[in-house]
């Protein structure tokens, strides 16, 4: 090999390293979603909190809330949002570690394309486990009023 091929084989190696090390060597396709520290409590004077049930137009995004796993499914993207060593990200597919029960969910209308940036009021008015308490009294009253009829 002469120096010329030498010095390019040399760059070469050198860019495969830098995009190699620039780039990371991550498995999971999830779309790192930077500083995700709760923000200031913001006011709500213009009426409910964003994570609340919106019954007017103000709702544009619908998330399906997994309460056991923090997760949140927007159906209508097909993107997750969890949390993976300390941060939020965001994927279509969810990492081989996490996983999802499909009927224990929680439906926000949200007005906001980042649920996370809610998750401590969400966790807070949804904790795990609420949702089968829930179905169960609603099982009890459709009882007794299937008695009274």
């Amino acid at each position: 090999m002469d120096s010329k091929n030498i010095y390019k084989f040399g760059i070469l190696i050198f860019a495969l390293f830098l995009f190699v090390s620039l780039s990371g060597c991550r498995t999971v396709a999830g779309i790192y979603l930077g500083n995700t520290s709760p923000a200031p409590a913001p006011s709500y004077a213009e009426g409910p909190p964003p994570w609340a049930p919106a019954h007017g137009n103000r709702a544009k995004h619908m998330y399906r809330y997994y309460p056991y796993h923090g997760i949140y499914f927007e159906e209508k993207s097909g993107v997750y949002f969890y949390m993976s060593d300390g941060r939020w990200h965001a994927s279509v597919s969810l990492p081989l570690s996490l996983r999802i029960t499909v009927n224990d969910f929680v439906t926000l209308d949200m007005d906001t394309d980042r649920p996370y940036e809610y998750h401590n009021d969400v966790t807070k008015k949804y904790p795990p486990g609420q949702q089968k308490k829930k179905s169960k009294s609603q099982d009890r009253g459709n009882k007794e009023g299937n008695k009274k009829g």
